[in-house]
């Protein structure tokens, strides 16, 4: 079962920092994402969602079954010009993960210029996981997860805030 954790930040870039810190921890296989999406609220009072793109991915894999298909029909750049542009229109249609408007309902109560960062997490190993957050500081939000785990989460973000 996932678990969707979000933690509110003062600016934009203690969020980047963070979510670079959860790309570190998947490398390490300490971390098994979902989703990841930094919601800003901007200076001007709109809410922006910062979502990893799939376009991208979508358009590799496209490209490269696309260059084998036409490798067997003889025409291997057509192959892969037509199945780079199939799979970037799939990975562009392909938003699965944290409801948008909900996200975009909890950013519009961040402070102006503040940001969250919204994990949906498969699997974590919590030893490894909230030590690295937690230097970052932050406040809980919102959170799928008990009680008691929420309230350990808060005190390491409160206890590596203050350091």
């Amino acid at each position: 079962m996932a678990n969707l954790v979000a933690i509110a930040y003062d600016d934009l870039d203690t969020a980047k920092k963070m979510t670079e810190e959860l790309g570190d921890l998947v490398k390490e296989h300490a971390l098994e994402l979902q989703d990841v999406v930094i919601v800003e609220h901007k200076g001007d009072g709109k809410v922006k969602l910062h979502q990893p793109s799939a376009v991208a991915g979508g358009a590799l894999g496209g490209a490269l079954w696309g260059g084998l298909i036409g490798m067997i029909f003889f025409v291997p750049l057509f192959g892969m010009a037509m199945g780079g542009a199939m799979g970037a229109a799939g990975g562009a249609m392909s938003d699965y993960g944290i409801d948008n408007d909900f996200m975009k309902e909890l950013g519009d109560k961040l402070p102006e210029g503040g940001a969250a960062v919204f994990v949906l997490a498969q699997q974590a190993t919590a030893d490894k996981v909230v030590p690295a957050i937690s230097k970052f500081g932050g406040h809980v939000i919102q959170s799928s997860l008990s009680n008691e785990q929420e309230t350990a989460l808060q005190a390491a973000l409160d206890e590596g805030a203050a350091s």
